[in-house]
C-alpha cells in the first residue's frame, strides 16, 4: 500500500513538471503525461516497477476517462444529427476499417488464431482524438462553423462505434455468431437498465442531495462503480460498464452539475491513465519505430481519403470536405484504451502496442500543428485539387475557372461572408424592404448557405472572401455598397481592417460597411477606407437596457410577446 502511494506521488509530480513544459511549449498534455511515465518506469530511470501498481493505476484512470467520455456523449444529438455528419461517419469508419484491414494484414500482422494485431490497429486508427480536436478547434474559434459541426458529429459517432467494439471485443477469440449476439445482448440488458435508473431513479435521488455538492459527487461515482462492477459480473469489463454509466447520466437533469463535479477528480486519474500507459512503453527498437511510422502515415492517407470523398460526393464543396479531413487526422486516446485491453486480454503483440503508442506521439504533435493552420493548408490544396478535375460548387454554375465570371458579377449591394448578423440582415430586408433582395449579392464559402441562398432565389458567388481572386473576379470593383458583417474573431485568412483596405483598393467609390470587434478598431477600420463602422456591443447594450426599463416597469412579459412575434416573422438562413 505504502508503495502504491509513493509511485502514485511520483506519477502526479513527474506529470506536473512535463505537464509545464508541454504548456509552455503549446505541445498536448496527453505528450507530456506519456513521457512522464515513460521516465519513471521500468524502461526509463525505474523508479515505480511494481507491475501492480502500474496495474492499478492504469484501471482507475481508465474507469474514470469512460465515465467521462460516456458523459459528454449527447444521445440527444446522436439523433438530430444531420445526414451529411451521418454519411460522412459511416463513410470513414467503414472505409477506415476496410482499408486498415487491408493494409496492416498486407505488411504482415495477424488477423486470427487469437492474435488480432491488424484488428486492433484498424479500430484504432479509425478514432480520432476529441481532446486534441475540441482545445484546437476552441482557440481558433471554429466549433460552431460547418466543418467544425461535422468534424464533432463525426467524434461523436466514432465513440459510438468504439462502444460497439468493446462489447465485441472480449469474444474476439470465438467470433461465433451466438457469442457476439449474446454479448451484444449483455450490452443492451445493461444500457436498458442503466438509462431505466438513471431516467426515473436518479432524479429524484440527485433532486433531494442537490445542495450538497459532496453528495452530488459520491453519488455520481457510487454509479460510475456499481455499473462498472455489474458490467464485470455479465462478463463484459468495468470500463464498458463506466462508458455506460456516462452515457446514460448524459441526458440526466443534473448531467451539467455532475460532469462539473467529477471534471477534477477525472482529470486526476486521467493523468494517472496516461502516466501509467508511459510506463509500459520501453525504449523503441527500430522495428517498433518503422511500424509506428506506417500506422501514422496510414492513418493521415485514409483520414483524409474517407472523409474528404463522403463529404465531397455530398456536394460540401472542396474547404468544407478538406477541413473535417485534415482536423480527424490523428489517432484518438481513445484507441490507446482499445489497445490496451486488447494487451489484457492477449489479442495483441506488445510490439504492435508499443508502435501505435508512438504513432498516437507522432500525431498528436503533428495534428496540432496541421489544424491550427489548416486553413492556409486548404487554400493551398484547393488549386491543385481542381487542377486535377475535381469541381468545387461554384462550378455547377457555369463558372470558369476562377469560380466567378460565368455566374454575373457582383450586384449593387455585396455582403462579404455570412454568418448570423448577416443572417439576420437578409431577414430583415425581406420583412421590410424584400425589393431590396434584388439589388443584393453574397459572396461565402459555406455550402449550406450557398444552397440555401441559391434556393431561396438570392444572387451568391461561392467563394474565400479572403482571396484577392475572388473579390476581382466577382466585379466587387462595380458595386456602390459593399458590407463586412463578420468579426474578425471569425474570419479566415483575414481581418476586416485588411479587407477594407483591398476592396478600397478594388473599389475607391464604394460605401463600404465594416464590423468593428473592439472599440480600438474603428478608428482603424476608418483609417482602412471604411465609411461606416458598427459596433455590435452597442445595440446588443440598448436592447438589454430596454428590456432592463421593461422589467422595472412590469412590463417584462409584453416585452417578451413582442421579441416572440418577430422571432416568429423571421425566415433565417441561419438559425
Amino acid at each position: 500500500m505504502h508503495e502504491l502511494i509513493r509511485d502514485i506521488t511520483l506519477c502526479i509530480l513527474f506529470a506536473w513538471m512535463l505537464g509545464l513544459l508541454a504548456h509552455f511549449s503549446r505541445q498536448p498534455l496527453i505528450l507530456a503525461y506519456l513521457i512522464a511515465g515513460f521516465c519513471i518506469g521500468p524502461f526509463g530511470a525505474g523508479w515505480v516497477k511494481s507491475q501492480e501498481s502500474i496495474s492499478v493505476i492504469s484501471e482507475l484512470g481508465l474507469i474514470f476517462m469512460l465515465f467521462m467520455i460516456g458523459l459528454e456523449i449527447d444521445l440527444k444529438k446522436i439523433v438530430r444529427a444531420g445526414k451529411v455528419i451521418l454519411f460522412a461517419a459511416g463513410g470513414q469508419l467503414l472505409g477506415g476499417c476496410l482499408l486498415g484491414v487491408l493494409f496492416f494484414v498486407g505488411i504482415g500482422l495477424s488477423l486470427g488464431g487469437g492474435q488480432f494485431d491488424a484488428v486492433y490497429l484498424c479500430v484504432a486508427c479509425a478514432l480520432s482524438s476529441t481532446v486534441i480536436i475540441v482545445k484546437v478547434l476552441y482557440e481558433k474559434r471554429e466549433l460552431d462553423t460547418l466543418p467544425g459541426r461535422i468534424t464533432l458529429g463525426v467524434l461523436v459517432l466514432q465513440d459510438i462505434f468504439a462502444i460497439l467494439f468493446l462489447a465485441v471485443q472480449p469474444s474476439l477469440a470465438n467470433l461465433e455468431i451466438s457469442v457476439i449476439l449474446l454479448s451484444i445482448g449483455r450490452v443492451a440488458v445493461l444500457v436498458a437498465a442503466a438509462l431505466l435508473v438513471s431516467r426515473y431513479v436518479l432524479p429524484r435521488l440527485f433532486h433531494q442531495i442537490a445542495r450538497r455538492p459532496e453528495l452530488i459527487l459520491l453519488g455520481a461515482l457510487a454509479w460510475c462503480f456499481l455499473v462498472a462492477e455489474t458490467a464485470e459480473r455479465l462478463s463484459l469489463s468495468r470500463e464498458m460498464g463506466a462508458l455506460i454509466a456516462g452515457v446514460s447520466l448524459s441526458t440526466f437533469p443534473y448531467a451539467l452539475d455532475v460532469t462539473a463535479k467529477v471534471t477534477t477528480l477525472r482529470d486526476f486519474f486521467i493523468t494517472l491513465f496516461f502516466v501509467a500507459l508511459g510506463m509500459t512503453i520501453p525504449v523503441p527498437g527500430l522495428s517498433v519505430i518503422g511500424l509506428a511510422l506506417m500506422i501514422a502515415a496510414f492513418t493521415v492517407v485514409s483520414r483524409l481519403v474517407t472523409t474528404f470523398v463522403p463529404l465531397y460526393l455530398m456536394k460540401q464543396g472542396l474547404r468544407a470536405s478538406l477541413l473535417p479531413a485534415l482536423n480527424l487526422a490523428q489517432i484518438s486516446e481513445f484507441s490507446l484504451v482499445v489497445i490496451q485491453t486488447g494487451v489484457a486480454d492477449h489479442h495483441i503483440a506488445a510490439q504492435t502496442a508499443n508502435a501505435a503508442s508512438f504513432a498516437f506521439v507522432v500525431l498528436a504533435v503533428l495534428s496540432t500543428f496541421v489544424m491550427t493552420r489548416s486553413d492556409e493548408i486548404t487554400r493551398w490544396a484547393i488549386g491543385p485539387l481542381k487542377r486535377i478535375g475535381l469541381r468545387d460548387l461554384d462550378h455547377g454554375n457555369g463558372q470558369g475557372e476562377e469560380g466567378h465570371e460565368g455566374h454575373g458579377e457582383a450586384r449593387r449591394i455585396v455582403i462579404l461572408g455570412f454568418f448570423r448578423a448577416a443572417s439576420a440582415l437578409l431577414a430583415e430586408i425581406e420583412r421590410q424592404a424584400p425589393v431590396l433582395l434584388e439589388q443584393i449579392t453574397v459572396i461565402d464559402f459555406n455550402p449550406n448557405v450557398y444552397q440555401t441562398l441559391l434556393s431561396r432565389g438570392l444572387h451568391v458567388i461561392y467563394g474565400d472572401i479572403s482571396s484577392a481572386d475572388t473579390l476581382l473576379h466577382a466585379g466587387v470593383g462595380k458595386s456602390e455598397m459593399i458590407i463586412l458583417s463578420v468579426p474578425d474573431a471569425l474570419l479566415k485568412g483575414a481581418s476586416n481592417e485588411k479587407l477594407v483596405r483591398h476592396v478600397r483598393t478594388l473599389n475607391p467609390t464604394a460605401m463600404i460597411i465594416a464590423t468593428a470587434d473592439l472599440l480600438s478598431d474603428v478608428d482603424e477600420l476608418y483609417a482602412a477606407g471604411a465609411s461606416y463602422v458598427t459596433v455590435t456591443r452597442l445595440s446588443d447594450a440598448h436592447e438589454l437596457f430596454t428590456v432592463i426599463e421593461a422589467a422595472q416597469a412590469g412590463l417584462l412579459a409584453d416585452k417578451r410577446a413582442e421579441l416572440d412575434q418577430r422571432l416568429g416573422e423571421r425566415r433565417e438562413v441561419l438559425p
